[in-house]
């Protein structure tokens, strides 16, 4: 449990609230019912082992912060999460109630299991283990099925380290979702191109060949794609582009717009992941008050990449 004041609420709650769920307690010492709330709030806080953090904001003395956040009446409870207000409430509750309110919102241990492994399979990656990053991975995706961001590394990893069945295993449930998540379909696309390059009719073909073959006829856009399904089957991401966008300059709609579509899951591929929530800039709460200044982010060369092939597409559609 924290005190917190006008001095130290940017980096007690908005900054903190980033990385992790903040409860502000709105109280003031004359008040009855936030005597018997603030106890249960406190073991709560104990009980929940650090799955969201209490702070306590006397009204009275902090008149500048129950403003900025409407406060009418005490006690009154607000959820923080990511730098804005998620959800509140008024008057003394019970445990049981209390306990319903965080659940609903709070992260469940399992979901903290694997976000905690998944930071560090990143760590390992960074490191260079990476047999040791898809172990941590695998341990995320087992303590949260359901965090596709995990599930989408451990698929991407895989592919890249030639574990194509376990890959394609784990990216079924993903695709029999309607609709299918723009990610997931770009790792099918990719697949699948490598499948096309290992076991298709040109699989034994060299680039001279496909280049011979387009200089007799441009637009012979059958062996253009082919070619530019083995280029996305070997990393080669820009010559894949640049051969796609050369059949949607000549025909948009070819091949029920497989290039199109094609292009897009590179792209997709090729987008750098977004950063924590902790490293972006907030703005003003809710409640309109300034706390953070503005930053000058310099732009990720291969986010730089994708924005300009992205642009690209857009004019050979327009």
């Amino acid at each position: 449990m924290i005190e917190v004041t006008l001095q130290n609420f940017e980096t007690e709650v908005i900054a903190a609230s980033m990385t992790q769920p903040i409860l502000i307690d709105f109280w003031a010492p004359w008040c009855g019912p936030c005597k018997s709330l603030g106890p249960i709030l406190e073991q709560l806080e104990v009980d929940y082992q650090g799955r969201f953090t209490l702070v306590k904001i006397d009204s009275d003395q902090e008149q500048q912060l129950a403003q900025a956040f409407g406060i009418r009446s005490i006690p009154t409870c607000i959820l923080m999460m990511g730098g804005k207000p998620a959800d509140g409430f008024m008057g003394a509750q019970t445990a049981t109630q209390v306990r319903a309110f965080l659940d609903k919102h709070l992260p469940s241990e399992g979901e903290l299991m694997a976000e905690a492994e998944a930071d560090a399979a990143q760590e390992l990656l960074q490191a260079g283990d990476t047999e040791a990053a898809l172990a941590k991975l695998a341990d995320a995706l087992a303590a949260d099925p359901g965090n596709d961001d995990a599930r989408y590394d451990y698929i991407k990893l895989l592919i890249e380290q030639g574990g194509l069945e376990e890959a394609e295993a784990t990216l079924a449930p993903k695709l029999s979702e309607i609709p299918r998540q723009l990610r997931f379909e770009a790792l099918s696309q990719w697949l699948n191109a490598i499948q096309f390059a290992a076991t298709g009719p040109h699989a034994s073909w060299t680039i001279e060949q496909f280049d011979e073959k387009i200089a007799l006829n441009k637009r012979d856009f059958d062996t253009r794609f082919a070619k530019a399904r083995l280029l996305m089957a070997v990393g080669e991401w820009t010559a894949a582009m640049d051969e796609l966008l050369e059949i949607i300059m000549r025909d948009k709609k070819w091949g029920d717009e497989a290039p199109r579509k094609t292009f897009v899951a590179i792209l997709e591929l090729l987008t750098p992941p977004k950063p924590k929530a902790a490293a972006q800039a907030t703005g003003k709460t809710a409640g309109g008050i300034e706390v953070l200044g503005k930053t000058t982010v310099q732009e990720d060369p291969q986010a730089a990449l994708v924005s300009q092939y992205r642009r690209q597409l857009s004019m050979m559609l327009n």
